[in-house]
């Protein structure tokens, strides 16, 4: 335990408002901290994004976060953002502690039974090599299908404001996860995009089968637990828990969204 008298707040980056999946488990782990949501609006979906552009932005935005916000702990809470820029990132800011997202191959090849796992990501994920070098490194033994979806993380980001998602658009999108294949069915599905989680439950009702749907958002936050120092009768500090859009202009139901989790926007 330390002790202080200022407290830095905790700092949560994703493209867009699927991050919050992370949040809800973060704030539970580290209730004395403060927290700043980061969504980059501007530039979701970052799926379709060429590598270097997004790398770019991703490094420009997080040297003007850093010096504005000075967190205890930068939380990347987007496969996409982190498998591209993640080294980069800890290499320009080699004082800052960065906790990424990373599709979670390694507890799914570990918890698997028939052997038939599958990747549920961003294009942008399932083409970057660090995804493939997870594979090598923890899943020889496994048959794992990379399924990168174009429209999923829109769709969730429009289903958590309460538009309606037809079930064939859904299906359409999660059908390429399941396998049948010599008496063994996929039983697994990561999701490799912390917007996903969101729609676990459509995921469970659409599904084939059942499968374990594997949501990285508890891991991510016991990480960060882990790197932020606990605090000798800290209190919750009242002048952080905000939203900052990176576009400057959310519209209503997003606003709405953010005070349900606690953050003014």
């Amino acid at each position: 335990m330390t002790q202080t008298s200022e407290l830095k707040p905790v700092l949560m980056f994703d493209s867009g408002i699927g991050g919050l999946t992370v949040l809800r488990e973060a704030r539970v782990l580290m209730p004395e901290r403060g927290f700043i949501y980061i969504a980059d609006d501007a530039g979701f979906p970052y799926g379709g994004w060429e590598e270097p552009a997004l790398k770019e932005r991703i490094l420009s935005l997080f040297e003007k976060l850093l010096k504005e916000y000075d967190p205890e702990v930068c939380v990347i809470a987007c496969n996409t953002a982190f498998t591209l820029a993640g080294a980069d990132l800890r290499e320009k800011f080699p004082g800052m502690a960065f906790v990424g997202t990373v599709p979670a191959i390694k507890p799914a090849a570990e918890r698997t039974r028939s052997g038939l796992v599958s990747v549920l990501a961003t294009p942008g994920t399932v083409k970057r090599a660090y995804t493939r070098d997870l594979i090598q490194s923890f899943a020889t033994q496994c048959h794992v299908r990379l399924v990168g979806s174009e429209n999923l993380a829109r769709m969730a980001e429009a289903y958590i404001r309460g538009e309606a998602i037809s079930d064939e658009a859904v299906m359409a999108e999660i059908e390429p996860c399941f396998i049948d294949k010599d008496g063994k069915k996929t039983d697994i599905v990561v999701l490799a995009c912390t917007h996903y989680p969101f729609m676990a439950n459509v995921f469970r009702r659409l599904a084939p089968w059942p499968v374990d749907w594997l949501d990285p958002a508890e891991a991510i936050a016991r990480q960060a637990r882990r790197k932020v120092p606990l605090v000798d009768g800290a209190e919750h500090p009242d002048n952080y828990d905000f939203a900052v859009f990176i576009s400057g202009s959310p519209d209503f139901a997003t606003r709405r969204l953010m005070q349900g989790f606690g953050l003014r926007a």
